[in-house]
């Protein structure tokens, strides 16, 4: 009897226990349930909120210039607002940063420029890696910037700036936006092309570098056409060139540095955007088909084109190559001009 009554508490207790594991699992398996419609529903209804556009340059800028007026479509066909937040300092790195710790959730944004692929090379103890810690979205617009300078220097061509260097040998100063930047490495790379001495000032962003030159504080610079543009147009800066090989539409009778007095020369910018790592690809491929939809609009590309700015929006994979590509570029020109260690 003994016997039995134990045989029978041995099956109730195996019951029990295999009641508990069929309970605890389809708990568990229920418990899941939300936590993966949840995902998908963020993806579905995204954005459903503020998205922040972070521009690591001071307003007025390019890369300013970029984010605003992608800004204003994408608040229109999104329907949330768009903040477009500046901020500058430390060669674009402050703004980088930040959003390369911010949460890779879709709703913070980097537009980027070439500061992207030199900053690994430029500064030794930088805090993040720009191609492990950024998701690519889309390329934004290749840049040419214009050799500018303030109309009391005696000078109409690259040629006679470079024969104004060599008998003044570093009196003459260029501001650019941050170091690191196109206009920063423009200038050096017409520096050591025509062997000069031309003396870098860098500024918080390309609309406080502008200042200082029409204030004729400093007296030229290889700035961005969004800031060059207007003021030649206006007379109160002269062209000496482009620093692609090829014109710009807005500028049509300036010249490219190349052939202008500095045969070979070239130095293209681009300004691109970037998300934290790991944001989710839905988000990513719906910010990719919004700024591709804002970049092929007529009335933002005909403002582009105006400053200068070439819209070529692509695939995330395709601006991944890209950055690859051109950080191993510029890591190449930085170490050939001594520049590297900050």
């Amino acid at each position: 009897m003994d016997d039995k009554r134990k045989t029978q508490q041995q099956k109730s207790t195996r019951c029990r226990r295999l009641q508990h594991v069929v309970t605890t699992t389809a708990i568990a398996a229920l418990g899941g349930l939300p936590i993966a419609a949840s995902g998908q529903t963020d993806a579905k209804s995204y954005p459903n909120k503020l998205i922040r556009v972070v521009v690591p340059s001071s307003a007025g800028g390019g890369l300013d210039t970029l984010a605003r007026v992608t800004a204003k479509k994408l608040t229109e066909s999104m329907g949330q607002t768009i903040l477009v937040d500046n901020r500058p300092g430390a060669g674009g790195n402050i703004g980088m940063d930040f959003v390369a710790r911010a949460a890779p959730d879709g709703y913070t944004i980097l537009v980027g420029n070439i500061e992207l692929a030199t900053a690994p090379s430029l500064h030794k103890s930088l805090s993040f890696d720009p191609l492990r810690d950024f998701t690519p979205i889309t390329m934004g617009v290749n840049v040419s910037n214009i050799l500018v300078v303030h109309p009391s220097l005696p000078v109409k061509n690259a040629r006679e700036l470079i024969a104004l260097a060599k008998a003044r040998p570093g009196a003459l100063n260029f501001s650019s936006g941050s170091t690191g930047s196109l206009g920063h490495l423009a200038g050096e790379l017409f520096s050591n092309m025509a062997k000069v001495v031309l003396v870098h000032i860098p500024y918080k962003g390309g609309g406080l570098a502008m200042s200082d030159l029409l204030a004729g504080q400093v007296q030229l610079a290889f700035s961005s056409p969004a800031t060059a543009i207007p003021q030649v147009t206006a007379g109160k800066l002269r062209a000496l060139g482009v620093t692609t090989t090829y014109k710009l539409e807005a500028l049509p009778n300036v010249p490219t540095i190349s052939e202008s007095g500095l045969p070979g020369y070239e130095a293209k910018n681009w300004y691109v955007l970037v998300a934290p790592a790991k944001t989710p690809r839905p988000m990513i491929a719906k910010l990719n088909q919004e700024f591709q939809k804002a970049l092929t609009a007529p009335d933002v590309k005909t403002t582009l084109v105006g400053q200068g700015m070439d819209p070529a929006p692509g695939t995330p994979e395709e601006l991944g190559t890209f950055l690859q590509s051109e950080t191993l570029k510029w890591q190449k020109v930085i170490k050939a001009t001594n520049l590297g260690g900050g």
